[in-house]
C-alpha cells in the first residue's frame, strides 16, 4: 500500500496531536487556571503542592521541572520572570511528586531559583495576582551534573532534549 506525502504526513501529525495531548502535568491542590491555595505559598506554610503528570511521550529518559512567575513584580507591567522551582533528570517513571515534597525521586537533581537557594519557593507577589507556571519538560536523555544551574543554565542544556512539555498555570494574590 502506498502512501501519498500528504496523507503520511496527516498521520504523523495525529500521531503527533494525540501524544502531546496526552503529555499532562495537574495537581489535586488547583485546577488548571484555578487559585492556588495560601498553604503552598509564603503567606501559609510555603510547601510544595502535589504534582501528577502522564503521557509522558515515547523516548522520555529524564524530566525537568521549572515554576515560575513571568507577572513579576507587578502583573500589569511585569519587568521579569521570577523562578520558583527548578528540578531536572527526575525518572521517567515517577508519575509525580507529594504535597510538600523532602525527598526527591533517586537521581533527580536540583537547580536554583531566584531565592539564590534550591528547593520550592511558593508565590508571594508583591502586588496584584500573578500566574504560576508549572512546566515539566520530557527528555531524550538524562542531563549530566550542572552544578545546581538557574533556569537559563538549564534550558541551554536542554535545547535539542526537548521531546515534549506539558503545563499547569495557577495564580494567586495577597
Amino acid at each position: 500500500m502506498k502512501l501519498s506525502i500528504a496523507t503520511a504526513l496527516l498521520i504523523l501529525l495525529s500521531v503527533m496531536e494525540v501524544n502531546a495531548m496526552s503529555f499532562e502535568i495537574r495537581s489535586t491542590a488547583f485546577n488548571e487556571g484555578g487559585s492556588i491555595p495560601a498553604k503552598y505559598t509564603c503567606d501559609g506554610d510555603d510547601v510544595s503542592p502535589p504534582l501528577a503528570w502522564s503521557g509522558l511521550p515515547a523516548g522520555t529518559r529524564s524530566l525537568a521541572l521549572i515554576a515560575d512567575d513571568p507577572d513579576a513584580p507587578d502583573p500589569r507591567a511585569p519587568r521579569m520572570t521570577w523562578v520558583h522551582w527548578v528540578l531536572y533528570n527526575l525518572p521517567p517513571d515517577a508519575s509525580g511528586l507529594p504535597e510538600a515534597v523532602t525527598t526527591l525521586p533517586p537521581g533527580t537533581l536540583e537547580g536554583i531559583n531566584d531565592w539564590k537557594r534550591t528547593g520550592y519557593g511558593g508565590p508571594c507577589p508583591p502586588i496584584g495576582r500573578h500566574r504560576y507556571f508549572f512546566k515539566l519538560y520530557a527528555l531524550d536523555e538524562a542531563l549530566p551534573d550542572l552544578n545546581q544551574p538557574t533556569k537559563d543554565e538549564l534550558l541551554r542544556a536542554m535545547k535539542g532534549h526537548v521531546l515534549g512539555e506539558a503545563v499547569l498555570m495557577g495564580t494567586y494574590a495577597r
